[in-house]
């Protein structure tokens, strides 16, 4: 072993020793000869290791996006978004759907109950004539009251809510009526027209004149739901 590495340093020397300096220094020689090879052996097998390493990072192939779980948490509620989204507007349509169902059901029921009353106030002549009856009494007391002539307003109304007039009225009333609204004012307008009966009975102006604009009111509001109020005259 010692003779291969003396044998390779004689080889690295510039010239050939002389045998008195070969002599002299034949220890010193052989032990730094014996290092100089390994020495430029692990050199090499460093810089060999390093360009190995320098050409496996250079060409190794860019990292794959890996799935962690972070990763996979944002694709899942992502998906997540979409997909209530997609339900969100397929609802929505459905829910339209439903919404224009329903408003063509009722414009339906609107319509027949409308050719219904329309039906019915078409066959009811001696109602409407009733009705005409009622405006002009209360054109009649209007005018009474507004030039503060109680006398002829309480001749017009009779004293009391069983006059002629009224019962007819409220016959033509309890027939064309059919909704709660409709009902309701025809309860205020009996309600106010028997005040109105009493204010005039005791020659209270302000009262009887509050008490009328009560019951024409009422009444008005009446022939505007049942659709009366084209069809009677002085309205």
């Amino acid at each position: 072993m010692a003779t291969a590495f003396l044998s390779t340093a004689n080889s690295f020397l510039p010239s050939p020793l002389s045998p008195s300096t070969s002599s002299s220094c034949s220890s010193s020689s052989s032990s730094s000869s014996s290092l100089t090879p390994a020495l430029v052996y692990l050199n090499n097998q460093n810089v060999k290791r390093r360009r190995t390493l320098c050409k496996a990072f250079n060409e190794s192939p860019p990292p794959s996006p890996a799935l962690t779980k972070r990763g996979f948490s944002l694709c899942f509620i992502t998906s997540l978004v979409f997909a209530g989204n997609s339900c969100s507007n397929a609802s929505a349509a459905i829910l339209e759907a439903d919404d224009d169902d329903e408003l063509l059901e009722k414009v339906k029921r609107d319509r027949k109950k409308r050719l219904e009353r329309q039906g019915v106030i078409s066959s009811s002549d001696e109602e409407k004539g009733y009705l005409q009856e009622l405006v002009y009494k209360l054109s009649k007391i209007g005018q009474a009251i507004e030039n503060n002539d109680l006398s002829t307003a309480s001749t017009v109304l009779g004293g009391s809510t069983d006059t002629d007039w009224v019962k007819k009225a409220n016959l033509a009333f309890s027939k064309l009526s059919s909704s709660p609204e409709e009902k309701t004012q025809v309860e205020t307008f009996n309600s106010s027209l028997a005040t109105l009966i009493s204010s005039v009975s005791k020659n209270d102006v302000e009262s009887s004149k509050l008490a009328f604009v009560v019951s024409a009111s009422a009444f008005e509001k009446w022939t505007t739901l049942t659709g009366l109020v084209g069809q009677l005259k002085g309205l």
